[in-house]
């Protein structure tokens, strides 16, 4: 089976094809987004360095591209090679078995009207929905009508969560799914010993501040709690923390630990969550984050934003973790704070709940079965 896998730089996809690699199947990797090679030593073919130009760079074309972004994907093939086009050379250069495209925006949208040409209508299209891709971009006017037109054309869906194959279904997707499992796959889970470390004692926070993420919120409830954090023995560390949030940080003199986007590598971060006893991630929009079964898995007690009832298919609240009903409010925030740190009972119940939730849906091995069952299905 030839697979050719179009997605962005990153470790999800490096460790999804960890998941196939030995599997004798002939694998590709599409840059489509121009970024560079995956670093990784998994044997796979990869396009990367494509983009070329058609015309001379023509001055003020930035500046277009930014202004007027519609008007100026209309007439970027007159001057450059568009994504686009160069997935159709390697389409007839391959010919793969099956396509699969992680990520909708940057990476699905431009294959839509080739793989709806007659002649690459037989090829099994697999999309897999990371984070917000349709939860959040379904109601903007301007997004909503490609996401129909890839979701009628794509013929298996791949989420980490049933709340998007529901809005899928109601956009109009009438295909298969690929499964409800991380779009990275799944994880190692350490010993049950290693949920019950009594040693952990810090707080992890997630830092995003931008269009989704509310890490500064999170930010600014631990500041109002502060006192109460350090005399409980808790050590604060934010990790991928966004500019905002590092110099906000600063400016109030916190005594929290910092790391920046890309400080730290994925087992950096997950080394951290093996010492973390509440991990806390808040968005307004999201699937089910990695990061929050990453915490999950290493025994971490989770607090999480919850939108569109997402978070809400692996924590049952007050249980094995606590769901964020405003992402926007410092209060309720700081309120879940305070009731894990006031509740002894609640953190030592989770870790028996997560572990076997762990062991269930996320483990390696068995997610690894899922997902070439799903591929072998596809050509059976």
């Amino acid at each position: 089976m030839k697979i050719l896998l179009i997605s962005m730089p990153s470790i999800h996809v490096i460790r999804w094809i960890e998941n196939i690699k030995d599997q004798n199947w002939e694998l590709y990797w599409f840059d489509i987004l121009d970024r560079g090679k995956l670093k990784t030593n998994l044997e796979i073919t990869q396009y990367t360095n494509w983009k070329k130009r058609k015309l001379p760079y023509i001055k003020g074309e930035y500046f277009l591209s930014k202004k007027t972004p519609d008007f100026y994907q209309k007439i970027k093939y007159i001057l450059e090679i568009t994504e686009s086009e160069q997935f159709e050379l390697i389409l007839n250069e391959i010919d793969p078995d099956v396509v699969h495209s992680f990520e909708m925006q940057e990476c699905s949208y431009p294959l839509a009207n080739i793989l709806d040409k007659e002649k690459y209508r037989h090829i099994p299209w697999i999309y897999s929905c990371w984070g917000s891709d349709i939860y959040y971009y379904r109601n903007l006017k301007s997004h909503k009508r490609e996401i129909i037109d890839v979701l009628k054309r794509i013929n298996y869906l791949h989420t980490d969560n049933n709340r998007d194959q529901n809005i899928a279904r109601e956009l109009g997707f009438r295909g298969k799914t690929f499964g409800v499992y991380p779009g990275g796959g799944g994880y190692q889970i350490p010993s049950k010993e290693v949920f019950y470390n009594p040693k952990r004692n810090i707080i992890l926070v997630k830092g995003y501040q931008h269009t989704f993420g509310r890490g500064l919120v999170v930010v600014k409830a631990l500041e109002e709690i502060l006192s109460k954090i350090l005399e409980s023995g808790f050590q604060v560390t934010i990790f991928a923390a966004h500019p905002t949030v590092i110099d906000y940080i600063e400016e109030k003199s916190l005594p929290f630990k910092t790391y920046s986007r890309h400080a730290l590598n994925h087992i950096d971060v997950l080394n951290i969550m093996q010492k973390t006893s509440i991990y806390i991630g808040n968005s307004v929009s999201d699937g089910i984050p990695n990061t929050l079964i990453e915490a999950i898995v290493n025994g971490a007690f989770p607090i999480q934003s919850n939108p569109g009832g997402a978070s809400e298919e692996i924590i049952e609240n007050g249980k094995n973790g606590l769901l964020i009903d405003d992402a926007d409010s410092i209060a309720t925030v700081e309120s879940l704070i305070r009731k894990v740190l006031d509740d002894k009972e609640l953190i030592s119940m989770a870790p028996s709940i997560n572990y076997y939730l762990s062991k269930s849906r996320f483990d390696y091995n068995l997610v690894k079965k899922q997902i070439i069952y799903s591929y072998n299905k596809i050509l059976d």
